[in-house]
C-alpha cells in the first residue's frame, strides 16, 4: 500500500542499513510489554536492545526473561538517551502516553505507542504534531489493523467480493478482578472499558465500514465514574449499521460478524486476532436457513499469523522505519485521530471524564 501524502514519503536521514534489524527499546515493563516482547523475539527484522523502567530491578528482570544481553535502564530518560535505540515502544498506562512519547520523540527516537494513543484527541493531535516537528516515525500499536486476516478481509470486503455490508456486530470483554488501584480500574490512569476494549470494536467497524456518521452510546458506570460496560450503535456510510460492546464485568465471546446483501462473514477466534474469516453466501431469495447457503469461502491472510499477533505491528514498524516513512499506511495518523475523536464523542455521551480533558 502506498500514499501520496508527504508524511508517507521516505526520509534519507535513517543511518542504519536496510538489511540490519531495527533496534528497539521498551519503555515500561508491564503485562502488555511482556506479551509484545515475546512476539518481537519471533520477528527477524527486530531486536530488543534496551529496556527502561522506574526501578532498575524491573528492567533487569524484564531483560533476563525476554532479551538476555540487552541493556537495563533505571529510568525512562536513560532509555531514550541510549544511542543504540532506534524505536521506543511506549507501554505505560494511557494517561502517561503523551509524556513518555514526548521524551522519546524529543530524543529523536521513532515511536510505537500503545493504544489508545492518549486519553483524548487533543493530546493525540499533540503527539502527532511532535512527531512531525521532530521528523520521526509514530504509530499507534493497533495490532489488529496489521493482522493478516483482518487486512485481507478488509481488502476483499472493500472490493465487493462479499456484497455490500449492511450490518456489523463486534464485542470484546472479560471480567477484571483487580483492586481499585489497578490500572484497569484507576480513573487517574485512564481506566475505561471503552478505552481498553471498546477501541477494538470501534476500530474494526472503522476499518470495514469507514468513519461513522453517527455514534450513540450507553453504559454502566462505576462509583468512581468509569465505564465498566458500554454498548454502542453506529450508522456508517451507505446506511450500514454497527452494534459494538465492551465489558470489564462479563465474559464476552469476543466475536464479530458482518452481514451483507449476499451473505454473512464470521470471524473465527477472537475477532481482533482471528484465525480466519469465513464468508457464508446465500442463494438469491433464500429464507436464511441452511438450505439456502452456497459453499462457504475461507478468508486467510497472505502471510501466516505469527505468535499472538503482535509480531505484525512490530514488522510493520520495522518496514516503515527502514523505508524512511514517518507513518504507516496500515495505521495512518488520520485514522488514529479519527478514532480518538470517536472515543471522545462516546465519553461525552457517557459523562466519563479525565483530568487530562481539562
Amino acid at each position: 500500500m502506498t500514499s501520496s501524502d508527504p508524511a508517507h514519503e521516505p526520509s534519507t536521514d535513517d543511518p542504519t542499513p536496510a538489511g540490519e534489524p531495527v533496534r528497539w527499546g521498551f519503555l515500561a515493563t508491564g503485562k502488555i510489554a511482556r506479551s509484545v516482547a515475546a512476539d518481537l523475539a519471533l520477528v527477524p527484522s527486530a531486536r530488543l536492545v534496551a529496556v527502561g523502567a522506574r526501578r532498575l530491578e524491573s528492567a533487569e528482570a524484564f531483560v533476563a526473561e525476554h532479551a538476555p544481553g540487552a541493556r537495563a535502564h533505571a529510568s525512562y530518560a536513560d532509555l531514550v538517551a541510549d544511542p543504540d535505540v532506534e524505536v521506543v515502544y511506549v507501554a505505560s498506562p494511557h494517561a502517561l502516553h503523551l509524556e513518555h512519547a514526548r521524551l522519546a520523540i524529543e530524543a529523536g527516537k521513532h515511536v510505537m505507542c500503545e493504544k489508545p494513543l492518549t486519553l483524548n484527541a487533543r493530546d493525540a493531535e499533540e503527539m502527532v504534531r511532535l512527531a512531525r516537528e521532530h521528523d520521526v516515525f509514530l504509530m499507534e500499536a493497533m495490532w489488529s489493523a496489521c493482522h493478516p486476516v483482518v487486512r485481507e478481509l478488509r481488502e476483499r470486503l472493500h472490493a465487493g467480493d462479499f456484497g455490500t455490508p449492511r450490518q456489523l456486530r463486534a464485542e470484546l470483554g472479560f471480567v477484571v478482578s483487580a483492586g481499585p488501584d489497578d490500572r484497569l480500574l484507576d480513573p487517574a490512569l485512564g481506566a475505561s472499558a471503552l478505552l481498553d476494549m471498546g477501541i477494538y470494536p470501534l476500530t474494526f467497524a472503522h476499518l470495514m465500514l469507514g468513519a461513522p456518521e453517527q455514534l450513540t452510546a450507553t453504559a454502566s458506570l462505576s462509583e468512581g465514574g468509569i465505564d465498566l460496560d458500554v454498548a454502542l450503535a453506529g450508522r456508517y456510510p451507505g446506511g450500514a449499521l454497527a452494534t459494538m460492546s465492551a465489558s470489564m464485568t462479563s465474559w464476552s465471546d469476543r466475536s464479530a460478524a458482518i452481514a451483507t446483501d449476499t451473505g454473512r462473514v464470521e470471524l473465527h477466534g477472537q475477532f481482533h486476532h482471528p484465525d480466519k474469516a469465513v464468508f457464508h453466501p446465500f442463494d438469491p431469495n433464500s429464507t436464511n436457513d441452511v438450505s439456502g447457503q452456497a459453499e462457504p469461502v475461507e478468508v486467510l491472510g497472505r502471510e501466516p499469523v505469527v505468535g499472538r499477533g503482535y509480531a505484525h505491528e512490530i514488522a510493520e514498524v520495522d518496514r516503515c522505519v527502514r523505508a524512511g516513512l514517518r507513518e504507516s499506511p496500515l495505521v495512518p495518523h488520520d485514522q488514529t485521530l479519527a478514532i480518538m475523536r470517536q472515543l471522545d464523542d462516546v465519553r461525552r455521551q457517557l459523562g466519563v471524564t479525565y483530568p487530562a480533558d481539562d
